[in-house]
């Protein structure tokens, strides 16, 4: 599909006179978890983003009236359901951002189509978003577990770190995690000698991290995320596993798990991510801002957001249109170039190619701040980072 890069949209672009119209009411509804162990990552972060966004945008002066809305779905489908059905159906919701958890990603993605109304997830990992559960009117947009595999496990396979033993939340996120990283660790010359579900959320890790001790594995991948990596790198600690020899691989580690665990414990980690708030210029200046407003620095998820609801936005400044076929068709055919993410793009499928980042966290004596966490290791291309869109079980890519 031939694309273009977003530039400034008038009716004069399309030889079309200029007239006056009314201002295109818009609703944007962040759902994510306000309460439990994905709060840090998403929660109330996420709405400040969607509304750094809509300033940014300068979303009156262009014709539209911009309101954001939250809800907490407290990780549950059946909450997150509901909400999405009262949003769309009584409330005048028009897209939802964010949604951790891919259980209720997954959820709200069938009814957003359902609804002809846009689903930019930036919390949400699994690949089934895009893959065989994929929607027209979903658009991935951070990271997914295909991504973090490639990152985080390859490169701890490939430093020498053969025989994984797999710490996995027991639902649709950690399954995918799982998955993509035994392909990637079997694809690299190593081999996983077995795995462990945990509850999710869960608090006590202890039974779990025995069973991983007497593996005899090399490395634990934690394949889950939030407060379960957190509490469970902290409980691998009490049981002195890193003493005896294994080592941790957090699959998906965001900054503010790092900064709760702190240099002296997340040291040495190596770990994925889309955005880092010290990465550049830009995304410092852009952090600042956040930080400002919110009290803290801001993870991908929060990035993912800002992003994707600018790309929407775009979207519906050029069309005119809230309808979510009209906007996401207009979103997968405009490239975007963007503060946080750089250049980019919205594949047929809804998947966002964007450039992944290997970091590696900072030893107590390289770090300057409580923030200052981060070493970049290397930068993989987006078309590496992601799966291919041939074979991915997309009914309607596979269709056209």
């Amino acid at each position: 599909m031939k694309k273009t890069v977003i530039g400034a949209l008038t009716l004069a672009s399309f030889g079309l006179p200029a007239m006056a119209q009314d201002n295109i009411e818009v609703t944007l509804g962040v759902l994510n978890d306000r309460s439990g162990v994905y709060a840090d990552l998403s929660g109330e972060g996420s709405v400040v983003a969607a509304r750094m966004a809509v300033a940014d945008f300068d979303a009156e002066s262009k014709g539209l009236d911009v309101e954001v809305i939250s809800a907490d779905h407290q990780n549950k489908p059946d909450i997150a359901s509901n909400i999405a059905r009262q949003w769309y159906d009584q409330d005048g919701v028009d897209a939802i951002l964010d949604v951790p958890t891919s259980s209720t990603a997954l959820a709200v993605a069938d009814i957003t189509a359902q609804a002809n109304k846009i689903l930019i997830d930036s919390g949400a990992g699994s690949t089934a978003l895009t893959g065989e559960q994929c929607q027209p009117t979903t658009i991935h947009w951070t990271y997914d577990t295909a991504a973090l595999a490639k990152g985080t496990g390859g490169a701890v396979t490939e430093r020498g770190d053969k025989k994984w033993f797999f710490l996995t939340a027991d639902y649709a996120f950690g399954h995918s995690l799982e998955e993509e990283t035994m392909k990637i660790v079997e694809e690299s010359g190593g081999e996983v000698v077995g795995s462990v579900r945990h509850p999710f959320p869960a608090t006590d890790f202890s039974s779990f991290l025995l069973q991983a001790q007497a593996s005899g594995a090399d490395v634990i991948g934690l394949a889950n995320a939030g407060g379960d990596t957190v509490n469970a790198i902290k409980q691998a600690a009490e049981f002195g596993v890193t003493q005896s020899g294994q080592s941790l691989a957090a699959l998906l580690m965001f900054i503010t798990d790092v900064h709760a665990l702190g240099a002296e414990t997340a040291q040495g980690s190596v770990l994925t991510e889309a955005f880092y708030w010290d990465h550049d210029d830009q995304t410092r200046e852009w952090s600042a801002r956040f930080e400002e407003e919110f009290g803290s620095k801001p993870t991908m998820v929060h990035a993912g957001v800002y992003s994707g609801t600018m790309h929407y936005l775009a979207g519906v400044e050029a069309t005119g249109s809230t309808d979510g076929d009209v906007v996401a068709e207009w979103m997968k055919a405009n490239e975007f170039d963007d503060p946080l993410f750089g250049k980019g793009y919205v594949r047929e499928d809804g998947r966002v190619i964007h450039d992944m980042h290997l970091y590696e966290v900072k030893t107590p004596d390289e770090s300057t701040g409580e923030w200052d966490l981060y070493n970049l290791v290397s930068t993989i291309p987006g078309e590496e980072a992601f799966l291919p869109m041939e074979g991915s079980g997309c009914a309607f890519v596979n269709e056209s």
